[in-house]
């Protein structure tokens, strides 16, 4: 005996525009509550890996002073720490394993020895809008403050 099929009902075959704005809404709020907070990670992200990046020459210019018995001038700066200095006697480096890097936002690190903040040397990212001073993520990351 053969079994007869009744045709779907066309109303019924497919998603309903109402079904589809739901889902649509459903979306756009769930990313208008997650996207802030995901871009708030991604800020707090770029500024620890400053401090760190500035923790990394601090220790690399430890390791040159070693050596050497005093840190680079500010002339000389960060690029002595991969590239021997004329002046610089018992240099064994490079000191970094790669190229100085740009902070976080895309600007160079400042440095400068002797620093206004002790002994060591003073090495600046200005944050996001490359200006000293600053609040938020214009804030200054420093290497004689450790937050």
């Amino acid at each position: 005996m053969r079994e007869t099929r009744q045709p779907r009902d066309r109303r019924r075959a497919g998603v309903t525009l109402i079904e589809m704005l739901v889902v649509v809404t459903i979306i756009a709020l769930f990313a208008a509550l997650v996207a802030p907070r995901m871009l708030k990670q991604s800020d707090k992200a770029r500024v620890t890996f400053a401090r760190a990046q500035i923790n990394s020459f601090m220790t690399a210019l430890g390791a040159y002073k070693l050596d050497t018995g005093t840190y680079p001038s500010t002339e000389q700066g960060l690029q002595a720490l991969r590239v021997k200095p004329p002046d610089a006697n018992q240099w064994n480096g490079p000191y970094l394993p790669q190229e100085i890097p740009v902070d976080p936002w895309g600007h160079p690190y400042t440095y400068k020895y002797p620093g206004e903040h002790g002994d060591e040397p003073d090495i600046i990212s200005y944050g996001l809008d490359g200006q000293p001073g600053g609040d938020g993520l214009n804030a200054d990351i420093v290497s004689w403050k450790s937050q």
